[in-house]
């Protein structure tokens, strides 16, 4: 393997309009039947957050591969807004896809958060390359999960945190430190990881104080309940498409997530094959306030698959 000497680090070269840039990689484990690619959330964070996977893929055999997406951590950051489309990035984790001589035979893609937008899509164009996909804390819908943060999480909060979020997000002040304040002492810990802000596992924090903040914003919007000020994923929506999925999908809820678990558990019946794991302690970062569920049903979903026990 030509990165056993790099410690499994790659740069995988990405051609785009604009030109040639770089994508950090990693691999860690060797399975040739089991290879997951790991699309991290944001968009505009990385991988890092992700680390967890570390204390539970090497023990099980399972080969896999961190990666950073253009305008990520380790990976180029152009800060050219032409490239920030969706449709540009399936593009970038074809030719990962391709770099790293993943297959149908053997090619686990896994996204979370944005990431699962990502595996989306990616599917839809290129399912017939992969082996199984995985789908975490991410509905098919921008407009629906913007229903539910509005409908469902918001009332949650005390009125009065409420209506001053809504007011200073009407006055467009994401900037004001009141906004984060508020937004990351009762929304944060309830919805996103459910532990105390001074208890967060270390990834998260490095994760969250690195994230490119502008990308984010162009893409996902500076709110935190849903998408305000035009970004370019508001009008997203595959809920119509997810019938055409056939490779053999797991869908991950959490019951504290900003995304509707029920909207997740629906997902797994819209495909051809499909399963539901739902995590009833967890939240948006279900693989860390949730662990012992979440990675032992994902892990059991991709060696099922891997033994020709799924679908049945």
């Amino acid at each position: 393997r030509d990165d056993i000497l790099t410690g499994g680090v790659k740069m995988i070269p990405i051609q785009t309009s604009a030109g040639e840039f770089k994508v950090w990689t990693k691999r860690t484990g060797n399975n040739p039947t089991i290879k997951v690619l790991i699309l991290h959330g944001g968009p505009g964070a990385s991988h890092q957050y992700l680390e967890c996977f570390d204390s539970f893929f090497p023990g099980a055999g399972i080969e896999y591969y961190y990666y950073d997406q253009l305008e990520s951590v380790r990976s180029d950051q152009p800060g050219d807004t032409s490239l920030w489309h969706l449709d540009r990035f399936v593009e970038e984790v074809e030719q990962v896809r391709v770099a790293l001589g993943l297959n149908k035979d053997n090619f686990y893609l896994y996204g979370q958060s944005w990431g699962g937008i990502l595996a989306i899509d990616y599917a839809l164009k290129y399912q017939n390359n992969m082996k199984a996909l995985i789908i975490s804390n991410m509905v098919s819908s921008i407009p629906d999960y913007v229903k539910y943060a509005d409908e469902v999480l918001g009332p949650q909060l005390d009125p009065e945190v409420l209506r001053r979020i809504k007011e200073l997000e009407a006055n467009d002040d994401f900037l004001n430190p009141e906004y984060t304040e508020l937004v990351s002492n009762h929304y944060y810990p309830e919805h996103i990881l459910r532990m105390p802000l001074n208890e967060w596992p270390e990834p998260v924090v490095r994760d969250f104080e690195q994230t490119n903040v502008e990308f984010y914003t162009a893409m996902q919007g500076p709110s935190e309940f849903g998408c305000a000020g035009n970004p370019r994923l508001e009008f997203w929506d595959r809920n119509d498409d997810l019938s055409i999925i056939k490779v053999p999908t797991l869908t991950i809820g959490a019951k504290y997530d900003t995304m509707d678990p029920e909207h997740m558990k629906w997902m797994a019946s819209e495909v051809q094959h499909g399963r539901y794991l739902y995590c009833p302690e967890g939240s948006h970062l279900a693989m860390y306030d949730d662990q012992e569920t979440y990675f032992e049903g994902l892990i059991r979903f991709i060696k099922d698959v891997d033994a020709g026990d799924f679908p049945e």
